[in-house]
């Protein structure tokens, strides 16, 4: 299972909410490449890095961040936040991103998100699929669709969708553990024997125990963020981690 750290940026600086509300922002470095750097310097490889300004605006804002992330480390990226156009996607593939994460625009453009699934290739194209009470949620977590999560990740799947982040927003920040349940079903529904789903859990991961947990349940990767930024995670585990797996 692949550890991946996420940065989240506003303003240029590296910040963390609480369920997705900007009013609970709490900056905790002003230099994003520092932080990225210090995970490389643990073995970390993968990166998720997520343009919060630009969720709310709906068009790509930091990706300046990215491009110092990507020249200046040889960590991969995955890139989300704001992405709605195929400018945007140019912009964030040039500026170094390994692979994008498309959540609003799959459910309010599919046509377009599909076409970058058919451009790009699904390893390049991750689906976000972030949801509240199982609903997908969008526009930066500030609005909830009448999308309905495991039936929204299967259609996709039909599509070639092979990645897939999965935040339960109301555990997002919290510190209080991830959705083990939810991704177990997710898992258990999206996979026979001619498909099989990468899924990246992402949100409430809160202690080093529950690392090997989501591995056993069988999900490919997993998003940590306030644990590593709270010191309830160290790095040094997830050195350990990766060294063992």
């Amino acid at each position: 299972m692949r550890i991946i750290p996420a940065i989240d940026i506003i303003e240029g600086k590296c910040v963390r909410l609480s369920k997705g509300d900007y009013n609970t922002k709490k900056i905790y470095n002003e230099n994003p490449l520092e932080v990225a750097k210090n995970f490389e310097a643990h073995g970390i490889q993968n990166l998720h890095l997520v343009d919060l300004d630009g969720a709310k605006s709906k068009h790509i804002v930091n990706h300046k961040i990215l491009e110092e992330i990507a020249s200046k480390t040889g960590l991969k990226v995955d890139f989300g936040g704001g992405l709605k156009t195929d400018k945007d996607l140019k912009i964030a593939f040039e500026c170094g991103a390994n692979q994008i994460t498309g959540g609003s625009i799959a459910v309010k453009d599919p046509e377009t998100f599909k076409s970058w699934l058919q451009k790009f290739g699904s390893e390049k194209i991750i689906l976000g699929a972030d949801a509240n009470n199982e609903k997908i949620a969008v526009s930066g977590w500030q609005e909830e669709s009448t999308k309905e999560l495991i039936p929204f990740i299967q259609e996709y799947q039909q599509e070639g969708v092979n990645y897939v982040i999965c935040t339960d927003i109301s555990k997002d920040g919290m510190l209080e553990g991830p959705a083990f349940e939810l991704y177990q079903r997710i898992l258990k529904e999206t996979t026979s024997e001619d498909k099989e789903l990468n899924l990246i859990a992402s949100g409430g991961i809160s202690t080093f125990s529950e690392l090997p947990k989501l591995a056993e349940l069988g999900c490919e990767g997993t998003i940590i963020g306030k644990a590593i930024y709270e010191g309830r995670i160290q790095l040094k585990e997830l050195e350990k981690f990766i060294l063992n797996n």
